[in-house]
């Protein structure tokens, strides 16, 4: 298997863990699978209605995180003020006749690097899509736009080892000396090694997409893998330089 490693960064991030509207629109403190697929999805074109989102049951992802970010709300009305007939609509076509009104969670200042594996026909096709999007990509919901570089390399032998040991890491403070590893957080989908199993936590999401359709959305279970490992110091450096650093990753060719 081959893998590419994307970085989402930027001021807000939404990762809803709710299909159903409801008044409070809640995120999770990482980037679902249903996100990234939608995400992916866009980028090859696939429509909500279309279909053919198995194609990514045979991806993997890692994701670690650089940053948690702080969770904020934003009290959020539509339709305020207006004649019943301009209002928001019903799901049955009708109008409320008021304003409504929504509680949308966000997390500001977040930095999640994503190391997607699996087959190397599968990733070249997605690569090509993500540099050339259908639908641009975006951080949950289309208000939140992801900082640059978004693709940092693909056709990567072993993302998840890029993310351990070549991945600049966006983090926010400095804790010791130049010797002292960073204690970073990771999300696997599948069991930890050895070395890293017995600080293993174990949680179970409901953020399989099975269907994107407005009429028929559903999801199923998947069990994550937390862990906290310790990343080596020289990953990091003067926030100045952080975007030369990842460019500089971005472009260097793969070591082998």
């Amino acid at each position: 298997m081959s893998g590419l490693v994307l970085r989402l960064a930027g001021p807000l991030q939404s990762w809803g863990e709710r299909s159903a509207f409801t008044p409070v629109r809640d995120t999770a403190p990482f980037p679902t699978r249903s996100a990234l697929i939608g995400l992916f999805a866009a980028a090859e074109g696939i429509g909500r209605g279309d279909g053919g989102i198995d194609r990514y049951d045979s991806l993997q992802i890692t994701v670690r995180v650089d940053r948690p970010g702080t969770r904020i709300v934003d009290y959020h009305t539509v339709g305020g003020g207006m004649p019943k007939a301009r209002t928001a609509a019903t799901s049955g076509g009708s109008n409320k006749g008021a304003a409504v009104i929504t509680r949308r969670h966000y997390l500001s200042d977040a930095v999640f690097v994503v190391a997607v594996s699996g087959p190397a026909q599968t990733l070249a096709r997605l690569a090509d899509a993500l540099r050339n999007p259908h639908w641009a990509p975006y951080l949950g919901r289309r208000s939140c736009v992801p900082d640059e570089p978004f693709l940092l390399r693909a056709d990567v032998e072993d993302p998840e080892r890029e993310l351990l040991t070549r991945v600049p890491l966006s983090h926010s403070t400095l804790a010791g000396t130049a010797d002292m590893p960073i204690a970073v957080e990771f999300l696997r989908e599948r069991p930890p090694t050895e070395q890293s199993a017995s600080s293993a936590d174990t949680l179970d999401v409901n953020d399989i997409p099975v269907s994107f359709s407005s009429r028929g959305r559903s999801h199923r279970m998947r069990r994550l893998y937390r862990t906290v490992e310790q990343l080596p110091q020289a990953l990091t450096g003067p926030q100045h330089s952080l975007l030369r650093r990842l460019i500089d990753y971005a472009q260097t060719e793969e070591s082998v």
